[in-house]
């Protein structure tokens, strides 16, 4: 039992790459200095700059336009899984943010960042997978929600960032994940055909050199909130609790709205799932575009560093107790 137990967390996400993530972030607070790129030996951000575009070359590669055209065909879910992801998520959270928010509270920034996010790839496809729900909706889901989102999630932070914060641009921002981001997604997806072969065969390679590139983006970005004290005085077990109340009552929107609409068991199991969830890679590599400074940024990430872990957790207890009632 615990052996089946283990090896369902290890695939929804609570791996070794999970307590790397803790790992790292013990390592950035003993050793603040190691991530300041003018004092390191090698630079970090010329070094995640160019890791983030290979990463979502590879990704675009892995891209199928056969699956995307066979997925089309199911719109109304669809369309209520984008909606929830980048409209009533954020909705939500900034309705809240105008009632309960403070401008000078970082961590309210970044409850709003990962409302903007797009959805997570592989963990709400394994989920749904466990759960038994409509699995080809949730790959193309995923697929869609992370291309969506680079353009979608500055247009989101433009609205709070331009009214807080003077100074940010965000034409030029956008231009930025465009050339960083989506151009490589769009140059893998065209070349899916020759290089796909290759992706799939040095998969488990690849894999490691993606998390490797987010593990130096989190130490980098924690590192230096750690040297500039940023986290002094901040009430991060409060914030544990607000994001376990988030994830809750999100799962709980996702669920109505899927009875409301009449879907069925799998395709209401897939809206759970993937309307639900937040990418730690995409708010990890969009974060140092739309958060130059790193200082502010690990302050930033860390809601989602939150609400990441829960989903992992929690939702993988859901997707078994799902499995079971459909046994």
């Amino acid at each position: 039992m615990m052996a089946s137990i283990k090896k369902r967390l290890a695939k929804a996400g609570i791996n070794t790459f999970f307590f790397l993530l803790l790992l790292t972030i013990l390592l950035a607070y003993l050793f603040p200095e190691w991530g300041d790129s003018s004092r390191a030996m090698v630079n970090l951000d010329n070094l995640t700059y160019y890791g983030v575009s290979l990463i979502f070359f590879f990704y675009g590669v892995k891209i199928s336009p056969a699956s995307l055209k066979t997925g089309l065909s199911n719109w109304k879910l669809h369309l209520l899984i984008q909606g929830t992801t980048f409209l009533v998520f954020p909705l939500i959270i900034l309705a809240l943010y105008g009632v309960f928010g403070n401008q000078q509270n970082l961590f309210w920034v970044g409850t709003f960042y990962l409302a903007a996010l797009p959805s997570t790839v592989s963990s709400s496809v394994v989920m749904v997978s466990i759960a038994r729900g409509n699995l080809p909706a949730a790959i193309f889901n995923a697929s869609i929600s992370s291309i969506i989102g680079i353009l979608i999630t500055p247009l989101w932070m433009g609205l709070l960032l331009s009214s807080n914060q003077g100074d940010f641009e965000l034409l030029i921002t956008v231009w930025k994940l465009v050339k960083q981001i989506f151009l490589p997604v769009l140059i893998g997806f065209m070349l899916h055909r020759w290089l796909i072969y290759w992706v799939q065969r040095y998969g488990k390679v690849l894999k490691s050199f993606d998390q490797t590139v987010i593990l130096l983006i989190v130490f980098s970005a924690f590192s230096q909130s750690f040297a500039g004290d940023m986290f002094a005085g901040q009430n991060v077990l409060g914030l544990g609790l607000w994001m376990l109340l988030l994830f809750l009552f999100m799962l709980g929107v996702m669920y109505v709205l899927a009875k409301w609409l009449g879907f069925n068991r799998e395709d209401g199991i897939t809206v759970l799932f993937c309307g639900s969830k937040k990418s730690l890679v995409q708010g990890a590599v969009m974060g140092k575009i739309l958060f130059p400074d790193p200082v502010i940024f690990g302050v930033v990430l860390l809601p989602l560093m939150l609400y990441h872990t829960l989903q992992l957790i929690l939702g993988s207890a859901l997707a078994e107790k799902l499995a079971a009632d459909a046994k």
